[in-house]
């Protein structure tokens, strides 16, 4: 879990430079390694790097809402174009990335940190 707050604060540090697509990127990390910080305190093997998966993964132990599924869907469309310039039809993935998205990553990371953080104290 603590790695997980550090690229959180990674990411919030690179949006305020205009990173935004690295960013979003280190929130989707944020969000994943919460989830397997989880998933290490309950005993389970936590495998990939879908937030989303990993998220449906834990349905079957406690609750996970329909808008935290969406969540975990969301942060996952930053794994891998965030980096890759060939998931690009052009240019680089700095091209495609803003502010706005970069926030909205950010506070959906919060969000499944916050989650992650309620299911570790409890």
């Amino acid at each position: 879990m603590i790695q997980a707050e550090r690229d959180l604060g990674s990411a919030r540090w690179l949006a305020e430079g205009g990173f935004f697509e690295q960013a979003c990127f280190a929130a989707h990390q944020a969000a994943e390694k919460a989830l397997k910080a989880v998933y290490g305190r309950l005993g389970g093997a936590a495998w990939g790097h879908s937030v989303a998966s990993l998220l449906s993964g834990l349905a079957e132990r406690t609750e996970v809402g329909d808008d935290m599924l969406e969540i975990g869907r969301v942060l996952d469309r930053f794994y891998v174009p965030t980096r890759y310039p060939n998931s690009w039809g052009s240019g680089a993935p700095s091209d495609y990335y803003t502010g706005n998205d970069a926030q909205d990553a950010i506070g959906r990371a919060e969000q499944v940190l916050r989650f992650c953080q309620g299911l570790l104290a409890g």
